[in-house]
């Protein structure tokens, strides 16, 4: 696909790309910037700082068309920005998404001044929440758990970017079977998206299955993980898992038929997004 640009100017080649990227986003502006910001290799402060400073590239043309072939921009830059870090990510990942800070945001209040010492990500993917975690509490280590070998070796490699490498250990598995240790704090995104739900040609076309659908009515992922919480956590931790936003009383009943007490936690949208999870019991 070619794509039309003649403004000679940045600005108006950022104004034709937004323009052109309307028809596949919903943030055509942001996206038209980081594509810009990638093909100059600067960052997208430092180019909407002084625009008329840099030329545009000859190969810019060249990013907004894959774009509008529903690439993921994370995948055509190469990182997606979450909470604190930067993470890496590629073909075969699942790119990070913002309501996925909600696991954070609820972890962040339950600990107040306190703070984890050994936390799980199950399903880590890039390392996502793991190494956000590891960035929120410099004193934590923890492990990250996958199916995918090819996610690992994308978290592996964010954590020595991160210079997390003797803080974070990854391991590929199945969710939590065979892990004896006791964690003060779980994450978990897992697939939970029903089988047949139709999806954006961003993620049907480029994200993996496997990190996406859960079965029928989306919730094959959490009958296999809920019944290992209890056995993962120390007398006094917690899981936190991302749901989707119509799930909440499901996987609710889920949780407390495996013995687990439950808290909602909203997303910005008011949406629940996340369940705080402890074994069923007075807590302090």
């Amino acid at each position: 696909m070619s794509v039309p640009f003649h403004p000679p100017d940045t600005r108006g080649q950022l104004a034709v790309a937004a323009r052109l990227l309307t028809a596949v986003s919903d943030t055509p502006r942001l996206d038209a910037e980081l594509l810009l910001a990638h093909a100059l290799g600067v960052e997208r402060s430092a180019l909407l700082l002084d625009p008329d400073h840099y030329g545009v590239p000859e190969d810019f043309a060249g990013l907004v068309a894959r774009r509008l072939n529903h690439e993921p921009v994370a995948y055509i830059v190469g990182y997606r920005d979450f909470w604190t870090i930067r993470v890496m990510v590629g073909p075969g990942v699942l790119v990070p998404r913002p309501d996925s800070e909600t696991l954070l945001e609820a972890a962040v209040q339950h600990f107040g001044p306190r703070a984890p010492r050994r936390v799980l990500d199950l399903g880590t993917g890039p390392g996502t929440l793991l190494l956000a975690a590891l960035a929120q509490w410099p004193g934590a280590t923890g492990l990250g758990i996958d199916a995918s070998a090819d996610a690992l070796d994308y978290a592996r490699d964010n954590a020595a970017a991160l210079d997390m490498g003797e803080r974070a250990r990854f391991a590929l598995g199945d969710w939590g079977a065979g892990v004896a240790e006791r964690f003060d704090l779980i994450l978990c995104n897992p697939p939970y998206i029903r089988s047949d739900a139709p999806l954006l040609a961003d993620v049907a076309n480029h994200e993996p299955a496997a990190a996406l659908f859960a079965g029928a009515d989306g919730l094959d992922a959490y009958r296999i993980i809920l019944p290992q919480v209890t056995q993962l956590l120390t007398a006094d931790g917690i899981a936190l898992l991302e749901i989707g936003w119509d799930q909440a009383d499901a996987v609710q009943s889920l949780a407390q038929a495996a013995g687990l007490s439950v808290q909602r936690h909203r997303d910005l949208g008011g949406r629940d997004r996340a369940l705080l999870l402890r074994a069923a019991g007075p807590h302090q």
